[in-house]
């Protein structure tokens, strides 16, 4: 069994990093979805995440095996939901966004182990409820999700077109 943990990412790991997004760039794109096609996340964002220390980076084997933000304020996106509502609208939540596994480890199920560890992070700081976002297209997160106990909860939208319309998923524990 490998070594897997998760820790913050370092500006040292942007370069690791944007290599994994591009990989999952260029996934989205064989899978059919225009999530990501636009150019976001772009360096800047990431640069930013890391600087904010929301970025963490999974790793096997002292190996960055991929990379997610987790967002500890709210989410603007998230105040307008159409087609649902909010389980729990009341209570602080971390969303998680940029998700995305080197292609060098895909297919030994990373992203639940991404998660767990995320969800502990939260949960030591204190949050139970966890939001995530996807383009309906993106079959891959959208049952990542699922599996890991996320209801769907409605559509919002990351910006005005519709190829920015997202399926809002939220777990509360």
């Amino acid at each position: 069994m490998a070594n897997i943990y998760l820790r913050k990412s370092t500006i040292e790991d942007l370069d690791s990093i944007m290599e994994i997004i591009e990989e999952a760039r260029a996934l989205l794109k064989k899978d059919g979805s225009p999530q990501w096609q636009d150019g976001s996340p772009d360096v800047a964002t990431i640069k930013l995440d890391i600087e904010k220390q929301e970025n963490w980076v999974l790793m096997v084997d002292d190996k960055i095996a991929g990379t997610t933000t987790l967002m500890t304020e709210n989410d603007p996106n998230y105040k307008i939901i159409q087609d649902g509502s909010w389980n729990n609208d009341d209570d602080p939540y971390v969303t998680a966004h940029r998700v995305a596994i080197s292609n060098k480890f895909r297919g030994m199920h990373l992203g639940k182990f991404l998660f767990s560890n995320l969800m502990t992070i939260a949960i030591e700081h204190g949050f139970k409820n966890f939001r995530i976002d996807t383009h309906e297209m993106n079959k891959r997160m959208q049952g990542l999700s699922v599996s890991l106990g996320f209801k769907k909860r409605g559509i919002i939208y990351v910006g005005p077109s519709e190829d920015d319309r997202r399926i809002a998923f939220e777990l509360n524990l």
